[in-house]
Parts: C-alpha cells; structure tokens; sequence
C-alpha cells in the first residue's frame, strides 16, 4: 500500500497537469487521472512503479474520451475546445489560463507530445516509446512544437 502511495504523490500533480493541457477542463483532468491511477493499480498493482505505463494509460483515456465524444457530436464542433463555465475560468488564473488556450490551438500530436514532456519525468526515450517515434523524432517535434506555441502566444499578445 505504501507503494501505491508514493506512485500517487509522485505522479499526481504531474499527471493532472498533462491531463489539463490536453483538454483545458479541468473536471474531466480530475477524472482522467483518477481512471489512470484505479486501471494502472487494477493492472499492474505492487509490480514496480512505472510512470512510462501510468501516462499510456493516461493518454488512451483521453483518446478514448474524445473517441466518445467525437460520436455523440455533430462533426462541425470543435473536440479540444477549453471549457468555458464560470466555475472553471475561477480555477484557472490569468496567465495559466492564456498557455492552455494557446495550447488548444496546436493539433492533437503536437500537444500530446509537448504535455507529455513538460508534465512528467519521462525521459524523450520514454515518451518516444509511448507516442511510437523514435527520440530522435520526439526531439525535433518538441523543438518544432514549442517555437510554434511561443510564435501563438506571441501573436495573442498583440
């Protein structure tokens, strides 16, 4: 049990934090990381603590989520759309509030790749064996990525 706690505090924050810059809602984060946590302990229990595993489970969940909703949505409405309740806005600060919109504003791979880097301690190793690229390619798409988010962050700011 003290394993499982020490994986919780570890990865908590960090997972949360991917789970927030790729759907900018902060509720469904809440529960993304809660259904990672429950299927990774489910699957994987006391055996060793693997985060490379936990942030796979993580993202399927989140691709499973859009999956879904992708479905029940007509096609012209827009999946990666932030939240917009006022609830959320109150939990989400001035400035925190304008990266995760300039976020939304990368495609799909773009940001995953980006929030697996800048949330986790995953190696570029380790998230090029979760995406499926070679770390050589993971580099070169988080170079590419973040130029192209200060570039979006820039001309928001004008």
């Amino acid at each position: 049990m003290d394993e499982d706690k020490s994986l919780y505090k570890a990865c908590f924050d960090k997972l949360f934090s991917y789970a927030m810059r790729m759907t900018g809602d902060y509720d469904l984060s809440g529960d993304i990381v809660q259904e990672s946590f429950t299927s990774y302990f489910h699957h994987y229990g006391r055996d060793g603590q693997n985060q490379a595993v936990l942030y796979t489970i993580a993202r399927n969940f989140l691709y499973d989520h859009w999956r879904k909703r992708k479905h029940r949505e007509s096609a012209d409405t827009e999946l990666s759309e932030p939240s917009r309740n006022p609830e959320d806005l109150l939990l989400v600060r001035g400035e925190y509030r304008r990266v995760l919109a300039a976020f939304q504003k990368l495609d799909d791979r773009e940001r995953d790749v980006l929030s697996l880097v800048l949330s986790s301690d995953l190696s570029y190793r380790e998230v090029a064996t979760i995406v499926g690229t070679s770390e050589s390619n993971i580099k070169v798409k988080i170079h590419r990525t973040r130029v192209k988010l200060k570039k979006i962050l820039q001309e928001d700011q004008e």
